[in-house]
């Protein structure tokens, strides 16, 4: 399939993105189609599971993969970055200017995270001694473990930003893992745990916020409700939120500041005229086709899709897009009769060490999807070790492998057991 003009390379499919969605398509999709039919664009090495990291449960290592050893052999790896889409002439352009033709693609670039949308946050994340970490940054993951085991009391503050970001639950899963590490270290009687949420509810899904606040309210942690963090004074240890009410600023004294930055979609979407008036890429949310340019697709947190941008949620999609883009290529894909996604996502809520809400929901819904025979409103240590030792083998071993494609039929299986 590989084109033989030396100066513009030719693939069936290219695939923007080299992380969770992009790996789990382009693994089958290379096996279906052949050695070098498929392209995957990534410019750097594969890093998840960094909410483990921060928390001390798992180590930086454990998280991070060469891009050689996750990507599909039979692909082809172009290790640049995509910074345009030309829909019209089936091209993509690279950083270095150089370019790709296609004959269909699947856009899975992720979220970008845009750490400057918050003054002072960027000086703050590396100024020594300014007690600012985040476990969205690669530099600071490491650090943001020290910060809360070594924790002395004080104000620890967490913050959730009111944009879409990846992993939403990663927000208030590392504030109730602290206050659990602080409550263990013996600090905790002279620490004030805050969570500063610019959104409206702690969590979007009803049975799983009631959860989270009655643990809150167990515990005396400290939940403000559109609140966002807009400026970091760190000589001072001073973060500024605005009240998204009544849109006056308060500030708050802090010893430890979690950040979630803000985040959207990857600029070169808009600019190449494929997103949607947000700037996702613009897709039927159940066909997860362009809904202007049928042979391109999109998963995950760079797509349009009104769902919950998660590891969780990509597993579902990654079945369906498969299904529709081979029906495609194969000329013989309707509408009509297409593989459908429902929404499917899921938060792994950690709360403790070892205790663990599962909330799996459709996020086009807000209702609960869950899996297993009993109530995952409730922490369960059983919840803990399946995320913590369970899903991520799955994740790797089968996920990035393309044999994963969420829970459907497990969740069938365990409904006819009584």
């Amino acid at each position: 399939f590989a084109s033989t003009n030396a100066t513009i390379p030719s693939y069936k499919v290219v695939v923007i993105g080299g992380g969770t969605g992009g790996l789990a398509v382009s693994s089958t999709l290379s096996q279906v189609l052949g050695k070098n039919a498929v392209a995957v664009i990534e410019p750097s090495n594969y890093q998840p599971l960094w909410t483990f990291v921060g928390a001390g449960l798992k180590k930086f290592d454990e998280s991070a993969k060469p891009m050689k050893e996750v990507l599909p052999e039979n692909a082809e790896w172009i290790k640049n970055e995509a910074t345009k889409v030309d829909p019209e002439n089936n091209t993509v352009i690279l950083q270095d200017g150089q370019q790709v033709k296609y004959d269909y693609l699947v856009v899975a670039t992720g979220i970008q995270v845009n750490w400057d949308k918050i003054k002072g946050l960027p000086e703050s994340m590396t100024k020594p001694n300014s007690n600012v970490t985040s476990i969205y940054s690669e530099n600071s993951v490491k650090s943001a473990w020290d910060l809360i085991r070594n924790f002395t009391g004080g104000n620890a503050i967490f913050t959730m930003p009111s944009t879409p970001i990846k992993c939403p639950g990663a927000a208030i899963k590392i504030a109730y893992l602290a206050e659990d590490r602080f409550t263990k270290n013996f600090v905790r009687n002279r620490t004030k745990v805050i969570y500063n949420t610019a959104m409206g509810k702690i969590f979007s899904v009803e049975k799983y916020a009631n959860g989270l606040n009655r643990i809150a309210k167990e515990r005396d942690i400290q939940v403000n409700l559109q609140t966002e963090l807009t400026e970091i004074h760190s000589d001072k240890h001073e973060a500024v939120f605005k009240d998204i009410k009544t849109g006056e600023s308060k500030v708050f004294n802090y010893n430890l500041l979690h950040v979630v930055p803000p985040m959207g979609p990857p600029s070169f979407i808009a600019e190449s005229k494929i997103g949607n008036a947000a700037g996702w890429v613009d897709v039927d949310q159940y066909t997860l086709q362009h809904v202007k340019y049928p042979n391109i697709f999109s998963l995950g947190d760079s797509s349009s899709a009104p769902t919950s941008k998660t590891a969780a949620a990509i597993s579902a999609q990654s079945g369906v897009l498969k299904k529709n883009l081979l029906a495609v290529i194969n000329g013989n894909f309707s509408p009509s009769l297409a593989a459908k996604y429902d929404g499917y996502a899921s938060c792994p809520l950690l709360v403790g060490r070892d205790k663990l809400i599962l909330a799996e929901f459709s996020g086009y819904t807000l209702k609960p999807m869950e899996t297993f025979p009993f109530d995952q409103g409730v922490e369960r240590k059983s919840m803990y070790y399946l995320t913590k030792e369970i899903i991520p083998e799955i994740y790797w071993s089968r996920l990035l492998k393309g044999t994963w494609t969420g829970p459907h039929d497990v969740r069938q299986w365990l409904s006819f057991i009584p």
